[in-house]
């Protein structure tokens, strides 16, 4: 990691333009690794670095990889149109340092959602060279046949489509829910897909990205965690 001055570092954890931060600092509202510095031009070696911003401790990161369990009636786009934004949910910092949603989910739709600041890391993570599994957990409003699950692995067709899609895995779990998993990112497709085999999806939740599961984060609707390395990891 690269040495820097205070002000730099504060401006790219996104606390603000270079003048807010330095005022910050020379009003001593700012501690490194518990000592106050007031001074803007101090530099510091950014590996394991500990900031205190108004008594409230950040860990110097220079990208910001972040899980957030998507409640309804949420938009993931940083200007949403009909309902409140993704960003209301996460720290202002985050919008400074202009995190982006890793797809998007429906204003509906609940669940696993990445967001991040790394650009070549969304595009990796999106690109549908890269394959990455998503599954999902779908509920439909009249009971689930063989012949539904059977159509749904074998693939359908949408009307946009030169080819029929099929899901990568299509499990039935309960009289009304399956679980599908999908290597595309297409618009509504779980929803598209199953209309397009003659059901109906009255609810959907992404449980998994990769081999991460929302269920291991241990996240409430609406709540948010930093990924570490070795659950980015699992994301490959």
């Amino acid at each position: 990691m690269p040495k820097l001055s205070l002000d730099r570092i504060l401006q790219s954890q996104g606390f603000g333009t270079r003048n807010n931060c330095r005022q910050l600092i020379r009003q001593g509202d700012v501690r490194v690794d518990g000592v106050v510095v007031d001074d803007e031009r101090t530099v510091f070696e950014t590996t394991h670095l500990q900031l205190s911003i108004f008594e409230e401790i950040w860990q110097y990161r220079e990208h910001v990889y972040i899980a957030l369990n998507k409640p309804s009636d949420i938009e993931c786009s940083r200007r949403p149109s009909h309902h409140p934004s993704v960003m209301t949910l996460l720290p202002d910092v985050f919008r400074q340092r202009e995190v982006q949603a890793i797809g998007r989910l429906d204003h509906d739709t609940t669940g696993l959602l990445l967001l991040t600041d790394d650009g070549a890391f969304n595009h990796r993570m999106s690109s549908p060279k890269h394959h990455v599994p998503k599954r999902y957990l779908a509920t439909t409003a009249a009971p689930i046949t063989a012949e539904l699950i059977e159509a749904l692995r074998n693939g359908v067709q949408l009307h946009d489509e030169p080819a029929p899609i099929a899901a990568v895995e299509c499990v039935q779990v309960a009289e009304l829910q399956l679980e599908i998993v999908l290597a595309q990112g297409k618009y509504h497709q779980v929803k598209r897909m199953l209309a397009a085999a003659g059901s109906h999806c009255a609810a959907l939740q992404r449980i998994s990205i990769g081999e991460l599961r929302l269920a291991s984060l241990s996240l409430a609707e609406g709540e948010w965690c930093y990924l570490e390395q070795d659950q980015l990891n699992l994301l490959k």
